[in-house]
């Protein structure tokens, strides 16, 4: 894939050696724990990205066609409701498509002056910046990097007028309450007063159609999880056995949140040796590498309102259960 060549992309990346380094301090911290866990994150390589993509095509998997009929319906009104505008910020921007259908939805003749693309999957940015640009004629900039590092690198600069930032794909879910609350508080702390939030969340919905989105009869999302390890073998030099481990997903509705893991078929030892750790693994000891919180309306807007957004709109998607919530920033959290 190539990037146009009328599309400014430059990149806020830190360095691989960075990421490298990142990776094996988090196999040291994460790994040592009980239950045994690693930030889901680290799920989003390259082919990672790729399975996700697939992921999202699958019929279990309502997420990404619910988000997208809501942005083709509601383009007019979120411009209608954020113009005039000076540019747009997708935080995980994956590969594109729901920045294009904003974009492709916007009255003629109005543009953002910039694009900015924040993603910590360096594939997924090159597949987000064409389709920007096969949508519209603006600057695009890249930044591999974490959403809030991303962010400020975004709206760094003094002179700048209204910003759009989109958090897609029910992204948010990926957080716990109390890391859902900072970060949120981060993005208010990143912004101005007047600034928009476009917030995607998946709502609670039954227990067999949660499960069947996350361990899917075609095994995909078994394969994007066992990933990781193919990952940590590659790039910290480790000897996980992929065939010694199983994809797991489990809802616990006290918590409102789905778990995957990796559950260990057998006893065995795995070595990393970049990360300095050597690892113990009885029969059916987990790695839980991703737990996606699920929500009901009103929650979504208390947890803005907690930040110092105020909800401009909310639009549901009642057949697949997901929800597109529009704020304005009307005063920045207090920092602590």
């Amino acid at each position: 894939m190539t990037v146009p060549e009328r599309v400014t992309a430059t990149s806020t990346a830190d360095d691989e050696a960075g990421f490298a380094a990142d990776l094996a301090a988090d196999v040291r911290r994460y790994l040592a724990r009980r239950p045994r866990q690693m930030p889901s994150r680290y799920l989003y390589d390259a082919l990672g990205s790729s399975l996700f993509d697939a992921i999202c095509e699958l019929p279990w998997y309502r997420v990404t066609r619910a988000e997208m009929r809501l942005l083709a319906r509601f383009a007019p009104r979120i411009w209608a409701a954020v113009s005039p505008l000076d540019r747009v910020i997708e935080l995980g921007a994956g590969d594109g498509r729901k920045l294009a259908a904003l974009l492709s939805g916007r009255p003629s003749g109005l543009a953002p002056q910039r694009v900015d693309l924040v993603d910590i999957s360096a594939a997924a940015l090159e597949s987000a910046t064409c389709a920007a640009a096969a949508v519209v004629e603006t600057e695009v900039v890249v930044h591999h990097a974490t959403y809030e590092a991303g962010l400020r690198a975004a709206v760094g600069e003094a002179q700048r007028g209204r910003v759009l930032v989109l958090f897609l794909g029910s992204n948010i879910g990926n957080f716990d309450p109390s890391a859902a609350d900072a970060l949120l508080r981060n993005f208010s702390q990143s912004l101005r007063p007047g600034d928009a939030l476009l917030l995607g969340a998946d709502l609670v919905k039954p227990e067999r159609d949660l499960l069947l989105a996350y361990d899917d009869p075609l095994g995909v999302t078994a394969a994007f999880n066992l990933n990781l390890l193919v990952r940590l073998n590659r790039e910290l030099g480790a000897d996980f056995d992929l065939g010694g481990f199983a994809h797991r997903a489990v809802w616990d509705a006290d918590k409102g949140r789905v778990e995957m893991h990796l559950v260990s078929r057998r006893k065995q030892a795995v070595r990393i040796p970049a990360a300095g750790v050597e690892l113990e693994f009885p029969a059916g000891e987990a790695i839980r590498t991703e737990c996606s919180y699920k929500y009901h309306p009103a929650q979504i807007r208390q947890r803005v309102e907690r930040a110092g957004f105020g909800v401009t709109a909310q639009w549901e998607d009642a057949r697949a259960g997901f929800a597109l919530t529009l704020c304005e920033l009307r005063r920045p959290a207090p920092t602590h």
